[in-house]
């Protein structure tokens, strides 16, 4: 059990700390909120008027190649282990990497072609 007493404190002290912040950012913070601060904001992207809801929504379009980007990016962490043990996997790791490349380019490659790679 004492191995896992450090792990217990510092679980301990990031709870204390996350909870800590958001009462003092309550505390001491300003209050003064007015229309753009409440405003969503979408990393530069203008939100679009939307005229059946009569609010304002984000295109999904952004939404598309973002999740694109975070699943090859997360695809691509994959092949970090197979990188540092290269030499002791033998045959077995080489087919199974190529495989994984092979399906990588191929979901690549239609991403490309069905055009969910352009910024319009």
């Amino acid at each position: 059990m004492e191995l896992y007493l450090p792990v217990v404190v510092l679980s301990a002290l990031a709870g204390l700390f996350a909870v800590g912040s958001v009462m003092m950012s309550a505390v001491v913070g300003p209050r003064r909120y007015n229309r753009v601060k409440v405003d969503s904001y979408e990393c530069g992207v203008q939100p679009v008027a939307d005229a059946g809801r009569g609010n304002r929504t984000i295109p999904v379009r952004y939404y598309t190649i973002a999740m694109s980007f975070i699943i090859f990016d997360i695809e691509i962490m994959f092949l970090v282990p197979w990188a540092v043990h290269f030499d002791q996997l033998g045959s077995f790791g080489y087919v199974a990497v190529v495989l994984f490349i092979l399906n990588l380019s191929l979901a690549y490659a239609y991403e490309w072609r069905r055009g969910g790679l352009e910024w319009d």
